[in-house]
């Protein structure tokens, strides 16, 4: 099985061509360009450097979030495309677990976490259970305080994986001291080879959709759709 996928759900842009035994390409874009810039050049690389014809993709896969409203949109609306076009399955990979995907067989907590702005992150927790990554909680949006408490209960150390790492790196270890730990640098932020590893078992598993059923996950609502909820509240 051959798997294309598309990560957009933050500054980081991607496309990954994956089988069952190894990554045949990846390209990686962190330079704050718009995805809309960056996302059909990766493709189309990644596509000539592995060789293929984006004919011969059995399945294409993204990031559906949380993370970017726009990016989210625009990598998902690129994928909803392709596979329509060429009448092929789609798999929407949540991005929380793309992150945790890129730390392997630790007995420590995995925690990534997504900068969401006012002091907020996307985040969820996750450790290995015989030999399987499993998510040990719910997706969520919360004050980065409210996270570090939560794990501080626990005691054991956590792997923080995710850009928030750049923003609250200070602030986790000024707190968690020894139980905070970082990964390398290529393990830190999003990468589709995770999103189409996880996607072709999700595939393996029937986990797969039709293009149009296929939408972004949002765990809040955007600033523009938050302006509109406060001003019919404030003319009431």
């Amino acid at each position: 099985m051959l798997v294309l996928a598309i990560e957009s759900s933050s500054q980081v842009a991607g496309a990954a061509l994956v089988d069952e035994d190894r990554v045949l390409a990846e390209c990686t874009l962190n330079r704050g360009l718009t995805h809309s810039e960056a996302l059909m050049t990766l493709i189309d690389s990644t596509l000539k450097m592995a060789r293929v014809e984006v004919s011969d993709i059995d399945l294409f896969a993204a990031s559906r979030g949380p993370g970017s409203f726009t990016g989210l949109r625009i990598g998902i609306a690129t994928v909803k495309g392709l596979a329509q076009a060429l009448d092929r399955p789609v798999v929407g990979v949540p991005t929380l677990d793309g992150l945790a995907y890129n730390i392997q067989y630790t007995d420590r907590i995995i925690c990534p976490i997504m900068d969401a702005r006012r002091k907020q992150v996307y985040t969820s927790i996750y450790e290995y259970m015989d030999g399987k990554l499993s998510r040990a909680d719910e997706y969520m949006a919360i004050p980065l305080e409210n996270l570090i408490d939560r794990l501080l209960v626990d005691g054991r150390q956590v792997v923080f994986v995710g850009d928030g790492i750049r923003v609250y790196r200070e602030v986790i270890e000024g707190r968690m001291k020894e139980k905070a730990l970082f990964p390398p640098i290529p393990f830190r932020e999003q990468r589709a080879s995770s999103i189409a590893s996880i996607a072709m078992d999700m595939a393996t598993r029937g986990e797969t959709s039709d293009f149009k059923t296929l939408t972004p996950f949002y765990l809040r609502k955007s600033q523009a759709e938050q302006r509109r909820d406060v001003q019919k509240t404030s003319t009431r």
